[in-house]
């Protein structure tokens, strides 16, 4: 059964309409952050619970400039990757990452937005299916050890989402480089998967250039969850998201 946007509830709507608000302008940080070129990338967020008990998310539309997305063509679907009659164009397709971004909702219950980039030196990483080593403070605070990689998986359906869930189930990264393909970080919300997907190229880079000169050395693991611990529970202001 299709789900109809029109037929739900007021307060459904509501929450529907903010979600795509602010999934359309998070993609802007994409292309100001340098992570995107011409139209790849995506940023997805999961609805908050509806009064009907519907499971969705919001995702960019397959093949749209960045410039010409607005939160009236961010495409609704449910968890199975499915798109519901959201009032757009039946032409209008999800971003062709919908399946991998689906799956990882089904899968990660704590997981409420999913970024995915081309940005350059991550993806350089990606490229060698080589690890980030954490050799950084930022990257012990952020992503709390090295910034795994995940397997190589063709686009399409599913596995690249079952690649991400395999690769970060038991991990406290926030992020992973699928062999060969790119990086994909998750959150508690969208604006939190589009940080850790600015820090993980941050730190791409930096560690990078770091390796042209020499050998960074991995921070000790007991250091590594020290710091971990401060940034998680004690930097920043209460209640930040991000």
């Amino acid at each position: 059964m299709t789900i109809t946007l029109a037929d739900l509830p007021a307060e459904d709507q509501d929450r529907i309409g903010r979600t795509r608000a602010a999934v359309a302008a998070l993609h802007a940080e994409l292309p100001r952050n340098e992570l995107v070129v011409w139209t790849a990338g995506n940023v997805s967020e999961k609805v908050p619970e509806l009064t009907t008990g519907h499971h969705l998310f919001v995702i960019k539309p397959s093949g749209v400039s960045y410039d010409e997305l607005s939160a009236e063509n961010m495409v609704v679907c449910t968890l199975d990757g499915q798109k519901i009659d959201d009032g757009t164009a039946d032409s209008l397709t999800p971003s062709s990452d919908t399946a991998a971004h689906a799956y990882v909702y089904r899968h990660m219950d704590h997981v409420g937005g999913v970024v995915h980039t081309h940005s350059t030196f991550a993806t350089a990483w990606a490229a060698r299916a080589e690890p980030i080593p954490c050799v950084l403070t930022m990257m012990a605070d952020e992503f709390g050890g090295d910034v795994p990689v995940g397997p190589f998986a063709l686009i399409g359906d599913d596995s690249i989402g079952q690649g991400i869930v395999e690769t970060l189930r038991n991990s406290r990264s926030k992020a992973v480089l699928m062999e060969r393909h790119g990086p994909f970080a998750i959150g508690t919300n969208a604006k939190a998967a589009v940080k850790a997907a600015v820090m993980c190229e941050e730190v791409a880079r930096t560690v990078h250039y770091a390796r042209a000169y020499g050998d960074p050395v991995r921070i000790d693991q007991a250091q590594i969850d020290s710091l971990y611990a401060r940034y998680q529970n004690v930097y920043g202001q209460k209640g930040s998201t991000a």
